[in-house]
């Protein structure tokens, strides 16, 4: 009976552990594409802030006056 018992556990440890692998493997290649496209992303999240600010000063610069009626 032991090794019949034995037998079983074996089989269903290599069972979950090929899941464990498996699941891995799926999180590993999801973070290389995340990772791949970072430089992409970095590269828009970056530029547009310097757009923005050079908007403000050049609204900042215009008078009030003109401001108000623009």
């Amino acid at each position: 009976m032991n090794a019949l018992q034995n037998l079983l556990f074996c089989i269903a440890k290599a069972a979950v552990l090929h899941g464990k692998s498996v699941g891995f493997a799926l999180q590993k290649s999801r973070f290389r594409n995340a990772k791949s496209k970072l430089p992409f992303s970095q590269r828009i999240i970056f530029t547009k802030p310097r757009r923005f600010s050079y908007v403000l000063v050049q609204t900042s610069s215009i008078p009030r006056k003109t401001r108000n009626t623009i």
